[in-house]
């Protein structure tokens, strides 16, 4: 597949009960702004240039509703939804313009195991991109669980053209130099893992972190260091169990990254990252890590 169809991942739609309950959060205590406001749903920006990166939709239960991933062009839109068709999605729409704040051309489809994705391309960006200490820039990944790992993998490199990076007890993939912007857990069902969005550095983990803490949401696992992306990482259970990170200094890969195997990520006895200086993950956070599902059908804003 030619390279560079797929340029990030965008961001994510949330189905939640109570959108502007959500919104404080996420803009008071985790530092994102407000981009747009239509139909009862809250556009969030990071500090990069995406129009936003979270968006916020009314719902009856807490729901992963889309993953949203950038194409490079018009053109390059149609090449994938050849792609994504050809390899076998379940669902398809054809390729429109995008009618919601931030625009754009694109389609949705459901992989395999009904999880809702959307590819968009001339969608608007911000001119003020920049790096700003303490506020997420983006979403740089998410973790999603599947109980078929190398099924789940297979289809996002095949109509995607994702690649490998590493292997632990996940199964991570990149679409740019990014060491993972997606990455599979084993799990019981398709659910919603965690969404990690980028700080700038260790010192902002730290500071957001103890932002977090003051707001009454305690650490669940970190701060330390992981092995595959070697990210620092903080993880917090956000507003009706979404399980969030901040993350920083994730690795860049290129065409010479060697993909690493499981026996390669061996940690000593009770260290659950590179540091050992962190307890394992809460109870709390693997159990919230299991919660969140994916709406039924295909994502029509």
């Amino acid at each position: 597949m030619p390279a560079g169809l797929i340029t990030g991942l965008r961001g994510v739609d949330l189905g939640v009960p109570d959108v502007a309950a959500h919104a404080r959060f996420y803009t008071e205590v985790w530092r994102l702004s407000v981009a747009a406001e239509r139909d009862g749903a809250v556009y969030l920006r990071g500090t990069g240039e995406y129009h936003h990166v979270l968006s916020l939709r009314p719902r009856d239960k807490p729901s992963l509703l889309c993953v949203n991933l950038a194409a490079s062009s018009r053109s390059d839109v149609g090449l994938l939804h050849a792609r994504v068709k050809q390899a076998g999605a379940a669902q398809i729409d054809a390729p429109a313009a995008i009618r919601e704040p931030g625009g754009g051309y694109g389609f949705a489809f459901l992989d395999p195991e009904g999880r809702a994705v959307r590819v968009v391309a001339e969608d608007s960006r911000h001119a003020d991109a920049g790096v700003v200490p303490d506020r997420p820039a983006k979403i740089t990944h998410i973790v999603l669980n599947t109980p078929r790992q190398e099924d789940a993998a297979a289809f996002w490199i095949e109509a995607l053209g994702f690649e490998v990076s590493d292997r632990s007890l996940l199964t991570f993939i990149r679409c740019n130099s990014d060491h993972h912007n997606i990455a599979f857990h084993p799990g019981d069902s398709s659910t919603l893992h965690h969404i990690a969005f980028e700080m700038d550095g260790i010192d902002s983990v730290m500071r957001g972190a103890g932002r977090m803490r003051d707001a009454g949401h305690p650490i669940e696992w970190g701060l330390g260091r992981h092995g595959p992306g070697n990210n620092v990482f903080a993880y917090f259970v956000g507003p009706d169990d979404f399980v969030i990170e901040y993350t920083a200094e994730v690795e860049k890969v290129d065409a010479s990254h060697r993909v690493r195997e499981p026996r390669e990520w061996a940690y000593p006895p009770g260290h659950s990252d590179l540091w050992g200086a962190t307890a394992p993950p809460s109870a709390r956070m693997k159990a919230a890590q299991k919660k969140i599902q994916f709406a039924a059908g295909l994502f029509r804003p």
